[in-house]
């Protein structure tokens, strides 16, 4: 890198009025005999390529037969001193290139004697990157067109290094301003320019720094004038470098407070004034050059020279939008469900909490509504999660459409969910909001274009009258809840004193049924199926017993719903396929005639991704033939998922396994389903029979069930058979076959085979 100033003033001349002509005759004999010498060439004075050709040895310069010019011998011996031991380097060059005359100062900036300097052109030492420039002003000079010129150039020293001057060039004519030779200044500023290399380094360093760091950093002056911007802050503010410099900082850094939508104070104005490092208030929004507004967070500081006085301030901000709007939504996560976007318990107990403040304010009622799914576990098991999933925000929509905007209907997990009625006057108001939701729960929910069927169990928990805390009505809440399940689900239940009692009854069955199983403490017993026409037994039903050590026999309509609510129902249900099996199979070797046995498959067994293997497996280890086994299947059961229900119903037909849809009418039947399921079996439920003598509508659906197996081709049996009337109803309208009372009570292993061989005669009249 070069630079330097020509300068158009008169060349220097040897004229008359000028000087002593006679002695420049003198140094002009001797130089123009210098100047007729031939020259050396490069490749003998230089090193290879150091050199390029000068226009005045290209033949260029004008001939001349002027004298030769004077020189520093015809000096006095002041000159020459004073050119010998100047502090600079100093040269007379003659218009080819050659060093004439050298001083010790030059010799030593570039390395070389002055003998050897002699010898040489300053072509030959000047930097190759530097020699146009160089000839350019030589020839520029020759020509006349200027007089001197000053530059920074390099001369390569003899050791090979660059070695930075500060060179003054100007040229000597003679009194025909014919060229005599040129007179140089010489300056070594090679420490100068290191230093600024060094300078250089940095500012290119701390500019590089800054512009690759993700936060914007913007500089002032004193004044509060901008005096920088990295290319972030030039991007976040809108305005480039050069279009910010000079400004004032408010209008090129114009912050606001996001709430307030005020001007907010600039740190960096506070840091000037404050002569401190200041951050900036939470909150702030920078408004860019066109309006648009993006939040930042920032912090100033000011800046100091040498004498610890603050010349200006540095102000470093980076954007925060992404990140406000991440930890506004960390904040709405934390207190909403993830999956339906509802209050999540934290919330609502801060909800309940200020509910009840103002229903004990104002003397009214506050109202929590428990709902649990019924039965979603086995929506789950069977349909994947996914299918879970889309359930629950289904159920979670209609609830939102049964509640006031200032309810809160949130989830707990699972498919549990709570409803707070903040301000209600009457326990009424709370059930009417109960009802409202069991009735739009009833309806099918549409999921995937198949439609699952479920009902929702709710208890409901008063403030202040089941408990004066939020963790008292919800608890109350849920105990009522469980009440509701015990009832049969799908319907609401308030909370009482003696429920508690239930709720203790309930947890101490659910820990003594987790390990009844590996105790040994479930036995069947076996009820007779008869047939209706000839009396005959024709097969028997197994049902499960808990032969608890402290409670003695505990029927399964006292655990069966709490065994599928803890998960325990697979393996208690695989038990009982595989005992009925055996026994079945015991049996039949020992020549007693008890088969098929009947077992009743829960909708959680059913569901199973191994329950098909699990029959097939269990049948080949007892050697049960798959003919002697009947699977009775609820009609709830049946109505899940029609495409994986027949799919699985079709591989145990295959099989040859029997099928009997289970207290049928009682639930979701279709017609068009009994007609694609392989069903061999339709079993009236006992509460029709019960009610068929004395109920009109009961004993028309009896008719009706019967009328249609039989269409069907389908067996029809009636379970509850417990008197001779019930009876003769049944065989008038010519059921096939009977369970109940009247013909047997459930019975154990040894007393079904006694009952089998004692009956061996009809046990049906007319």
């Amino acid at each position: 890198m070069t630079k330097g100033k020509l300068g158009r003033v008169p060349a220097v001349s040897q004229d008359g009025p000028r000087g002593a002509r006679g002695r420049t005759g003198r140094v002009a004999e001797t130089d123009a005999t210098l100047a007729q010498e031939p020259t050396v060439s490069l490749q003998e004075k230089t090193k290879a390529g150091r050199r390029r050709e000068h226009p005045v040895e290209a033949g260029t310069v004008p001939e001349t037969s002027s004298p030769a010019p004077q020189t520093l011998e015809t000096l006095d011996a002041r000159v020459r001193g004073a050119f010998d031991y100047a502090a600079i380097g100093m040269a007379l060059i003659a218009p080819d290139g050659r060093w004439l005359k050298v001083n010790q100062a030059l010799c030593g900036i570039v390395g070389y004697s002055e003998q050897e300097m002699l010898g040489l052109t300053y072509h030959e030492i000047t930097h190759p990157d530097d020699l146009a420039m160089i000839s350019s002003h030589a020839t520029q000079l020759l020509a006349g067109e200027i007089a001197t010129y000053e530059v920074e150039k390099r001369y390569v020293h003899k050791w090979g290094h660059d070695v930075h001057v500060f060179l003054s060039m100007s040229l000597v004519r003679d009194g025909n301003d014919a060229p005599l030779y040129f007179i140089c200044q010489v300056q070594n500023i090679s420490a100068r320019k290191a230093t600024e290399e060094a300078l250089f380094a940095e500012q290119e360093r701390a500019r590089v720094t800054l512009d690759s760091i993700g936060d914007a950093v913007l500089t002032t002056d004193l004044a509060g004038s901008i005096t920088y911007l990295n290319v972030v802050a030039e991007k976040m503010t809108g305005w480039s470098r050069e279009e910010a410099a000079g400004r004032g900082l408010t209008e090129v850094f114009q912050i606001v407070d996001g709430l307030t939508r005020q001007l907010a104070r600039n740190p960096a104005e506070m840091a000037l004034a404050e002569n401190q490092t200041v951050g900036m208030a939470a909150g702030v929004v920078l408004v860019r050059r066109d309006g648009t507004e993006v939040g930042i967070e920032d912090s100033a500081a000011p800046i100091h020279d040498r004498d610890g006085n603050v010349t200006g301030a540095v102000l470093v901000f980076h954007d925060v939008t992404a990140s406000r709007v991440m930890a506004e939504k960390m904040a709405h996560l934390a207190q909403h469900d993830a999956l339906t976007d509802l209050p999540n318990r934290v919330l609502l107990n801060e909800r309940l909490i200020q509910a009840i403040a103002l229903a004990h304010r104002h003397g009214r009622k506050a109202a929590v509504l428990f709902l649990d799914v019924d039965r979603f576990k086995h929506v789950n098991d069977s349909l994947g999660h996914a299918m879970g999933d889309k359930l629950l925000l289904s159920v979670a929509g209609r609830l939102l459409a049964c509640v006031r905007v200032s309810d809160t209907v949130s989830r707990q997990g699972g498919d549990e969910f709570l409803v707070l009625l903040p301000d209600i006057e009457r326990s009424q108001d709370a059930a009417r909001f109960a009802a409202k939701m069991l009735t739009a729960q009833a309806f099918p929910h549409r999921i995937d274009a198949q439609e699952l069927h479920v009902t929702v169990s709710i208890g409901i928990g008063l403030y202040p009258d089941d408990g004066h805390d939020a963790d008292a009505v919800i608890k109350s809440a849920d105990t009522a809840m469980y009440h509701a399940k015990e009832k049969g689900r799908n319907n609401y239940q308030f909370f009482s004193q003696d429920m508690n009692i239930r709720v203790v009854e309930r947890l101490s069955i659910e820990g003594s049924l987790r390990g009844a199983l590996e105790r040994g403490e479930f036995g069947l017993h076996y009820q007779p199926k008869i047939n209706l026409e000839s009396g005959a037994l024709i097969g028997t039903e197994a049902l499960i017993r808990w032969l608890h050590p402290l409670r003695g026999t505990i029927l399964p309509e006292q655990f069966i719903s709490i065994a599928e609510d803890c998960g325990l129902i697979v393996p208690i249900g695989n038990w009982v396929l595989r005992e009925a099996c055996r026994q079945a199979k015991a049996w039949e070797d020992a020549g007693v005639e008890a088969v098929p046995v009947a077992v009743n498959i829960s909708a959680v067994q059913f569901r199973h991704k191994d329950f098909l293997e699990d029959v097939r497996r269990i049948l080949t280890e007892t050697g049960l033939e798959p003919g002697c086994l009947e699977l009775e299947l609820t009609e709830s059961v049946l109505m899940q998922d029609a495409e994986s229900t027949g799919s699985t119903l079709k591989a145990l037909k295959a099989m040859g396994v029997h099928l009997s849809v289970d207290d049928f009418g009682t639930g979701y039947s279709s017609l068009s389903y009994l007609t694609q399921f392989p069903i061999d079996t339709l079993k009236i439920d006992q509460s029709f029979v019960h009610k068929m003598l004395r109920n009109a509508n009961d004993a028309s659906v009896i008719s009706a069930v019967i009328s249609m197996g039989r269409n069907l081709n389908q067996r029809v049996i009636a379970e509850g058979v417990e008197t001779e009337e019930q009876l003769k109803f049944l065989q008038a309208r010519q059921c096939n076959e009977g369970q109940g009372y009247y013909f047997s009570h459930p019975l154990n292993t040894e007393d079904f085979a006694k009952y089998v061989k004692t009956n061996a005669s009809p046990a049906t009249s007319g």
